[in-house]
């Protein structure tokens, strides 16, 4: 339930080869071994890309791959943190001074956005000591959620460590808040599916207040990630920061178009709610509101009657505020109509027809040509993939999590698997010589988890 705690598991470490490798290093590094563990899964969307943060619902599932962290409190006040990765490298810091460097997404920084988080809402000035080692095994800038997941396990790790206790919802909103200190304005889906993910079903992740549906897949059908080993970090790049102020400025076009209160609006869905008109309303708005040509600073400010300093202070973050081109129209399109599609995934699966897994592989389609051609965040061998799924027996494939790179979501029936999965390999990750490209990784098929602690029982 989202108003429990995390799980707490005790376990015989040694039954498990993951949790006794992880605590032999930690032994190794630290010279002790771990008083708790920390686990927190990625995530594959299926679908509703780029709405989260835009107020409206999306359909996620966690995957088996996680991030790990072995912890032990310790006496003094530093913070000491290790990766089993050796291309991550060890970081030392005062717990009572913490420092997020926004220029550089270093992996170290993305830990400290949860410690940071869990200090702030309790409002500690003094926070223990911790030694801890982390291992992730989900592909890092794949768009399966590995920063977050990093974000929600070192918000868990910080809290069990303080010996204080925070539900599931209020452990997911207090980390989707405090990995904006990356720079990123994220929407919360990431960490939300991350602690309140269930076994066995996917969600539906709705906000204000934020709450999880269990949505039941079908049982004939199997979801397939392919990595398309193009990686991108949205904290790295503008890219995602730009969509994010596109889509509050065509939010507060509107709103001004509409006579609503437009500069208090930062959210598209705060336009339909005060309308009280449907998401197929709000597209026909759109489309008399907005002109499909892009805007520049200037018009936006002659819309809103507002000066150029004030659209760069009071509207534009910091690292947007220097772009000259700005696609409402395109962006309020997509975010509308992802919306709707949503609602309609959740409504096929609850109905449950006969053509179900066709029905749904169309969306994702949708989906996927709404990415690509409204919003703009897929990339060449994105779409190569997704035609290389659909070709070889996907009944739906789309770009899942931020895009620009990263992974596929393809939805699969059953029986089609093996052979899908051995086409797919041949057709985009091995060389014509029969050799695998060094730098293409394998499928794999998701299995939901979700965010746990474990306690060494041996």
């Amino acid at each position: 339930m989202a108003t429990e705690s995390p799980a707490t598991r005790r376990v015989q470490v040694a039954e498990h080869p993951r949790l006794l490798k992880l605590k032999e290093m930690f032994n190794s590094k630290f010279g002790s071994i771990p008083k708790f563990y920390v686990r927190a899964p990625g995530r594959v969307n299926i679908i509703g890309e780029h709405i989260d943060y835009c107020g409206y619902s999306v359909l996620p599932m966690a995957v088996e791959q996680d991030v790990l962290i072995a912890v032990e409190p310790v006496k003094t006040y530093t913070l000491q943190l290790a990766n089993t990765n050796p291309l991550y490298p060890d970081f030392s810091t005062s717990a009572n001074n913490i420092q997020i460097d926004k220029t550089k997404p270093l992996w170290h920084n993305y830990f400290l956005c949860g410690v940071k988080g869990i200090q702030e809402h309790f409002g500690l000035s003094n926070l223990t000591g911790m030694n801890c080692l982390v291992d992730g095994n989900i592909p890092p800038s794949s768009g399966l959620s590995s920063s977050s997941a990093l974000v929600c396990c070192a918000g868990l790790v910080t809290l069990t460590a303080l010996g204080r206790n925070l539900s599931k919802v209020e452990l997911a909103e207090i980390c989707a808040k405090s990995e904006r200190y990356i720079g990123t304005e994220g929407g919360g889906m990431d960490q939300s599916i991350s602690f309140l993910a269930e076994e066995g079903t996917a969600k539906l992740i709705e906000f204000s207040p934020l709450r999880a549906t269990d949505v039941k897949l079908p049982s004939g059908a199997v979801f397939v990630i392919a990595n398309s080993c193009v990686e991108m970090n949205k904290a790295a790049t503008s890219h995602f920061n730009i969509r994010v102020m596109e889509c509050r400025l065509a939010a507060k076009l509107l709103a001004k178009y509409k006579s609503l209160q437009w500069d208090k609006v930062l959210r598209l869905e705060e336009v339909q709610a005060k309308l009280g008109i449907s998401l197929e309303e709000m597209l026909l708005v759109t489309e008399d509101a907005l002109h499909p040509e892009p805007y520049n600073p200037e018009e936006i400010c002659r819309c809103l009657g507002i000066s150029l300093e004030e659209l760069r202070t009071q509207i534009l973050s910091p690292n947007t505020e220097d772009v000259l081109i700005f696609k409402l129209y395109q962006r309020a399109k997509h975010v509308y109509s992802e919306a709707a599609r949503v609602l309609q995934f959740k409504k096929i699966c609850e109905e449950a027809p006969e053509d179900m897994v066709q029905l749904l592989g169309e969306l994702m389609n949708q989906s996927h040509m709404s990415c690509r051609d409204m919003y703009e965040c897929s990339c060449p061998e994105l779409d190569q993939l997704v035609d290389i799924c659909r070709k070889f027996g996907a009944q739906g494939s789309r770009l899942t999590g931020a895009g620009w790179g990263g992974c596929t979501v393809s939805i699969v029936p059953a029986d089609k698997l093996p052979s899908f999965l051995a086409n797919v390999h041949k057709a985009y990750y091995q060389r014509s010589d029969g050799s695998l490209a060094p730098e293409k990784q394998s499928l794999s098929a998701t299995k939901p988890g979700a965010s746990e602690r474990y306690e060494d029982n041996t």
